[in-house]
C-alpha cells in the first residue's frame, strides 16, 4: 500500500510499504476512505531533523473496517468508522472521565510502532475503545465533515468547553486555521453572542463569519490587542481561545483577556515557557486551561449535527489531493494557499 513518510524538514514522500496486519487481538485494520493534512503536521514539516528511515504521518482518518482481532467485540468487517487522533482503551479511569488523551494504555498515531493515517490502511490498536461506528449509507458529501471529528472539530469544541463559553461570555478566537474557525463554530454553539476572530486571511475569516464570528481583527501584536480592547470597551473578552501555538499568539491572548477571564489553549505549544506571573495571570485572576482535545469523548456528541447537515465543519477543507499530490498539499498549507487539505485515496 501507499503511505506518507517525512524524512526531514520539507521532505515529504509517498512510498510503498507492506499492508498493516492484526498484531494484537484487540486490533482492527481500517481501509482509509479520507484523511488529511493537519496544521500541526507543519511543525515537523518545518523542524524535523534528517530522518533516514522516515517518519509516518497523519492522525486524522475515517474508513471501513477490513479486519478485526479475535477480542474485538463492538466492530465488524465492513463497519464505517471515525478514528480520533489518539487511540485509547475506553475502560481506564481517564477514559471514563472523558480524558482519552491521557489513557493509561493508549497513545498517539506515528509513535511506538503505531503508524499514521495518511496511508491507504491503518492498524488501529484497542479498536473497541478507539473507533466510533457511523451508521451505514452515509452520503459522500458528508465525508469531509465526518473527518473533522477525528481532530479539528473536536479540538475547537474542546477549546470552547474548557474555556467555559456560554451566552454570558464574550470570546476572542486567535488563529484563522481550521481549529480556530471551528472554535468559532463551537463558541456559537455554546451560545456566545460576541465572538472576535483574530486572523488576517480574508477567505478564512469570511468562513469564520459564516460560522458565527461577529467581529474580525486582522491586526496582530499590540495593534491587534488595542483593536480588541477598543471593540470591548477597553476590557477585553471573558474568554480567549488560542488556536495557534506560537508565543506571539499566547502573548496576544494575554493582551485581550478580560480580568477574571480564561485563556483556553489548543494550539500545540511551540515554546517551552509562557508568562504566568503576577502581571499576566495571577494579578488579574486569569485562568489558563486547554490541552490536547480528547476527541473520542466528543465524537458521539457532535456526530448527530454532522449527519443531519445542521453543521458543516467540513467547509474548512478547501483543497483535495490524491496520494501522488500529498507533498504539494503540505506545501500549499505551508504557504497558506490552502486552509486544510483533504486526502482522497
Amino acid at each position: 500500500m501507499r503511505a506518507t513518510y517525512m524524512y526531514g524538514a520539507g521532505d515529504v514522500r509517498v512510498i510503498d510499504v507492506p499492508d498493516p496486519v492484526i498484531q494484537q487481538p484487540t486490533d482492527a485494520v481500517v481501509r482509509v476512505v479520507r484523511s488529511c493534512v493537519c496544521g500541526s503536521d507543519l511543525h515537523p514539516y518545518h523542524n524535523l531533523p534528517d530522518t533516514p528511515g522516515g517518519k509516518t504521518m497523519g492522525h486524522e482518518f475515517i474508513g471501513v473496517v477490513e479486519d478485526v482481532g479475535r477480542d474485538v467485540s463492538t466492530l465488524r468487517v465492513g463497519d464505517f468508522v471515525i478514528a480520533p487522533f489518539a487511540w485509547s482503551d475506553g475502560t481506564c479511569d481517564f477514559c471514563q472521565e472523558d480524558l482519552q488523551t491521557s489513557c493509561r494504555h493508549g497513545g498517539f498515531w506515528n509513535a511506538n510502532g503505531v503508524d499514521g493515517g495518511q496511508a491507504e490502511a491503518v492498524r488501529v490498536p484497542l479498536a473497541d475503545g478507539t473507533l466510533v461506528k457511523v451508521p451505514a449509507g452515509v452520503d459522500d458529501a458528508l465525508l469531509p465533515s465526518l473527518l473533522t471529528l477525528s481532530d479539528v472539530y473536536g479540538t475547537g469544541y474542546h477549546a470552547a468547553l474548557k474555556g467555559g463559553v456560554s451566552a454570558r461570555t464574550t470570546v476572542t478566537v486567535i488563529g484563522d486555521g481550521a481549529v480556530g474557525l471551528l472554535a468559532v463554530l463551537a463558541a456559537r454553539q455554546f451560545g456566545a453572542e460576541r465572538i472576535v476572530l483574530m486572523g488576517r486571511h480574508k477567505d478564512r475569516t469570511d468562513l469564520g463569519v459564516e460560522f458565527g464570528a461577529t467581529d474580525v481583527v486582522a491586526e496582530r501584536g499590540t495593534a491587534g490587542i488595542e483593536k480588541v480592547r477598543e471593540l470591548t470597551g477597553g476590557d477585553g473578552t471573558h474568554i480567549v481561545l488560542e488556536a495557534v501555538g506560537h508565543m506571539p499568539a499566547y502573548e496576544q491572548a494575554l493582551g485581550v483577556v478580560r480580568a477574571g477571564g480564561v485563556i483556553s489553549r489548543v494550539g500545540v505549544p511551540q515554546y517551552d515557557e509562557a508568562s504566568v506571573g503576577f502581571g499576566t495571570l495571577f494579578g488579574p485572576n486569569v485562568t489558563l486551561t486547554g490541552g490536547p482535545a480528547p476527541a473520542r469523548a466528543y465524537i458521539e456528541r457532535l456526530l448527530p449535527g454532522v449527519l443531519d447537515g445542521s453543521v458543516q465543519p467540513g467547509k474548512v477543507f478547501d483543497r483535495t489531493v490524491g496520494f501522488d499530490d500529498i507533498p504539494a498539499g503540505y506545501a500549499a498549507m505551508d504557504d497558506r494557499t490552502a486552509l486544510k487539505v483533504l486526502i482522497r485515496p
